[in-house]
């Protein structure tokens, strides 16, 4: 057994030399010139990582992107600033491009803003060690952003974008999107349907994974109304159940009857019930008043709903409607859906991607690239245009604790997955 192993093993790593011998002369340049330009990336992170940029914080997430836009301009991209209406209370979208027919036609993804707001504590860029940096947003996902620039850089250094077709498209509130999504995702389709592939740069989910698909999400809320009388007649045939056991009932059936499918998940997050209930969609905070003497004449739940396809979706917005319509006495209860972020179904365009990111990854000596577990990954930017091209998602730095005040990046696999990045494009755009 343990000779079989070791066969195997010598094998793989065989295979693995021998393909790391396909770099071109013109790929070893690319690769050469990220090495020359790694100090000078990790610089520049830190340079956008110290300014504010949450998702509210309009001017900042602006003030992020014309440092990009800068750096774009100095590489030959064509560079538009797009602002947003101002009602809709979010910055705009930075978007840089270069124009040509030659190969493969490519949408580049990411996002300026982060989940810190301008009152959070963790403001700024801490180097920690030799490889990790306390960052926020650093690994989610500004660190994906300076994976891009210092790939088209290295390709543009080269003289490589001649008459390539490369969009770049860094929105402005990924974190928190702006409504209506027809508005604030308007751009972003429309450079997908000029394309014929994108790749996502959000946070890597490991060194040697990539993100072929990634499921949808959706809101919902359940309102429930009961009949309000003395808590001695509830039961009774004129009182009825109330509105809490009504509510109690719709979920536990949500959970009996339309949990099971694959990938498939909701959440309730919110529950408020009593006499009176006040709930703000702006803040999401709300409260209830009732006693125990009093039946309960109003329950309300928010919730989200995660699925990997549009089929799935309606599957289980049928069963949720079906069951909010069987009341208990002297009940009624409503249900409503709010759509968030599509799915991105893991089609045989996107597994294509991937085993050409494979080869590169393994020519690049850097090892075997796999696909994710899609129900481990959340929504992204890359879901809105996964109707209308093949892609990849999952591009981006490594770290960990995003969200968090203990957010971190791993400043030592910039530079690998820089070179990672840069081949691919590079084969992308010369691949009819």
């Amino acid at each position: 057994m343990k000779i079989k192993y070791f066969f195997t093993l010598f094998a793989l790593v065989f295979i693995a030399t021998v393909s790391a011998q396909k770099l071109s002369r013109t790929e070893k340049k690319i690769v050469s010139t990220i090495e020359k330009n790694n100090a000078e990336a990790i610089g520049f992170l830190e340079k956008v990582v110290n300014i504010n940029s949450g998702t509210l914080n309009a001017a900042g997430v602006e003030k992020v992107g014309m440092v990009f836009k800068d750096a774009f301009d100095n590489i030959g991209f064509e560079t538009t600033w797009i602002e947003m209406p101002e009602e809709m209370n979010r910055s705009g979208h930075l978007f840089a491009e270069t124009t040509g027919s030659k190969g493969k036609k490519l949408l580049l993804i990411g996002h300026l803003d982060t989940v810190f707001e301008e009152d959070s504590p963790f403001q700024t860029f801490k180097i920690v060690n030799d490889s990790i940096a306390h960052a926020p947003g650093g690994n989610d996902m500004k660190g994906g952003d300076v994976i891009v620039l210092y790939a088209l850089k290295a390709l543009s250094d080269n003289g490589l974008l001649d008459d390539a077709q490369i969009i770049v498209a860094f929105t402005g509130d990924e974190e928190s999107t702006g409504k209506p999504l027809s508005i604030s995702r308007k751009d972003l389709i429309d450079a997908a349907k000029r394309s014929d592939i994108a790749l996502g740069f959000e946070t890597s989910t490991g060194f040697n994974y990539a993100t072929v698909a990634r499921r949808g999400a959706s809101g919902w809320a359940v309102e429930v109304e009961g009949k309000r009388a003395h808590s001695s007649g509830i039961f009774s045939e004129g009182t009825g159940a109330g509105a809490i056991f009504e509510m109690s009932r719709i979920l536990h059936e949500f959970y009996t009857d339309v949990k099971g499918e694959d990938l498939l998940t909701f959440n309730p997050g919110v529950l408020l019930g009593g006499t009176f209930v006040n709930y703000d969609e702006l803040t999401s905070k709300g409260d209830a008043f009732g006693k125990t003497n009093v039946v309960a004449q109003k329950a309300v739940v928010k919730g989200g709903l995660r699925f990997i396809s549009e089929e799935q979706k309606e599957r289980a917005r049928a069963k949720m409607r079906e069951i909010v319509a069987n009341n208990l006495p002297q009940t009624s209860a409503s249900i409503s859906f709010t759509d968030s972020y599509p799915a991105m179904k893991p089609t045989e365009g996107n597994l294509a991607l991937l085993e050409t990111l494979n080869e590169v990854s393994l020519d690049l000596k850097q090892g075997e690239v796999l696909a994710y577990d899609p129900g481990k990954r959340g929504a992204a930017d890359v879901s809105f245009v996964a109707e209308y091209v093949d892609g990849l998602d999952g591009l981006g730095t490594m770290g960990s604790n995003a969200h968090t005040p203990q957010e971190t990046v791993n400043l030592n696999t910039i530079e690998a997955l820089t070179k990672r990045t840069a081949i691919l494009i590079y084969r992308l755009i010369n691949t009819k």
